[in-house]
C-alpha cells in the first residue's frame, strides 16, 4: 500500500532546525529500508511530504515513531493510504502493481 504523509510543523523553526540532521538521517534510513520512496520540504516551508510504501499502516506508524520530529513533538503527521489506479509506465510495479500503466 502507498501512503501520502504530510508533516506540519507545530513548533518554532529554530526548534525544527535543531533536529533537522537527525530527521534527515531518519529519512535516509527509511529510504534504505525501502519504506520511503520520496520526501522533501513543502514549498510553503510549513512542513514536508513523504511518499511511503508498506504492507500495513502499523509499519508506517512505527516508522513515524522513530522520527526525531515526532519524538520531540515538532510536527504532526497526516497519513493517508491509497491504492494507485494508474501510474506512469516508469513507476515500479512493486509499489503499484494493480495500477494501469500510462505512456
Amino acid at each position: 500500500m502507498l501512503y501520502a504523509i504530510t508533516l506540519t510543523y507545530v513548533r518554532p523553526k529554530d526548534e525544527v532546525q535543531a533536529h533537522l540532521d537527525s530527521h534527515r538521517q531518519w529519512l535516509a534510513d527509511e529510504v534504505t529500508a525501502g519504506r520511503i520512496l520520496a520526501a522533501g520540504p513543502l514549498e510553503s516551508g510549513a512542513g514536508g511530504f513523504i511518499l511511503a510504501f508498506a504492507q500495513d499502516r502499523g509499519e508506517i506508524d512505527a516508522m513515524i515513531r522513530r522520527d526525531s520530529f515526532h519524538v520531540h513533538g515538532l510536527a504532526t503527521f497526516d497519513v493517508q493510504a491509497f491504492s494507485a489506479a494508474i501510474r506512469a509506465e516508469a513507476f515500479p510495479t512493486v509499489w503499484a502493481g494493480d495500477a494501469r500503466a500510462i505512456r
